[in-house]
């Protein structure tokens, strides 16, 4: 048996490849597999972290452990790391600035693993493009949008860029707006009573905050105003305003309020 495990499969120069190191390689493999599994399994059977925490935190121990098994795979295979560094020392320089940007990446996914703020299921606004979260890695980061096109970004995209994460506080829905102008000739009091009563009637408008209405401005053309009111689903809160707009048009209809069409005056001369 030991002659078998001492079997030299190839060699070149100082270096030797023992079907006893191919062994131990695959037990560190095997090892490796069952503790990440332990990990998860103890970690997401926790019911004191949240699940996008719980990502957070497995995938950024599931990254060092597999940071140390490579580092103790070369070791089992008898590669000296310090000699093979040393060596290509001046490549590594011109590769490391070569590769920069990818670098930058690494780190800004390690930031985002560690401080968690932003995390798997989040809704964010990137660049005027509202997303879901589905996946962080330690590059990019997969989000998907609401027209169900998947997108991989880069991780400095999200450390570096302003970004809108609309559901940092789970505890607090957001605030949107409908904005709306009607004719000079409108019962204001009847037109704030009609624009509370659509955002309070519709299901998806939370009670409290209580929604309110706002007089913004007189405008060239039209009274403006807007109903402001909270809402827990962001990511679908374009088909609410949707649906508050159309029941605002009908309310109006049935109590003669118009909405006035842009006017423009146009001054003609004969000369």
């Amino acid at each position: 048996m030991k002659n078998f495990l001492d079997y030299t499969l190839f060699e070149i120069d100082k270096f030797q490849l023992k079907v006893s190191s191919i062994l131990l390689l695959i037990l560190l493999i095997i090892v490796v597999k069952i503790i990440l599994q332990l990990i998860k399994k103890s970690l997401y059977g926790s019911s004191r972290i949240e699940v996008a925490k719980k990502y957070s935190i497995f995938n950024l121990i599931k990254y060092v452990i597999i940071v140390f098994a490579i580092f103790f795979g070369f070791q089992i295979l008898g590669v000296n790391l310090s000699l093979i560094l040393a060596g290509s020392a001046a490549l590594l320089v011109g590769v490391g600035l070569g590769l920069q940007n990818i670098f930058s990446d690494f780190v800004s996914g390690i930031i985002l693993l560690v401080e968690s703020k932003i995390k798997v299921n989040d809704i964010l606004e990137v660049n005027n493009l509202m997303c879901r979260v589905l996946e962080i890695n330690l590059r990019t980061t997969t989000v998907l949008t609401r027209d169900d096109r998947y997108i991989i970004l880069p991780n400095t995209d999200l450390t570096k860029n302003d970004i809108v994460n609309w559901t940092y506080n789970d505890d607090i829905a957001s605030r949107f707006e409908v904005s709306v102008g009607v004719s000079y000739s409108s019962d204001i009091d009847l037109v704030k009573k009609l624009l509370k009563q659509v955002a309070d009637e519709h299901a998806r408008v939370i009670k409290t905050p209580e929604p309110f209405v706002r007089f913004n401005e007189f405008g060239d053309s039209a009274l403006n105003f807007s109903v402001y009111f909270w809402s827990e689903e962001v990511y679908q809160v374009e088909n609410i305003k949707s649906e508050i707009r159309t029941r605002i048009f009908e309310l109006f209809a049935e109590n003669n309020i118009n909405i006035p069409f842009p006017q423009r005056v146009l001054h003609h001369s004969s000369k």
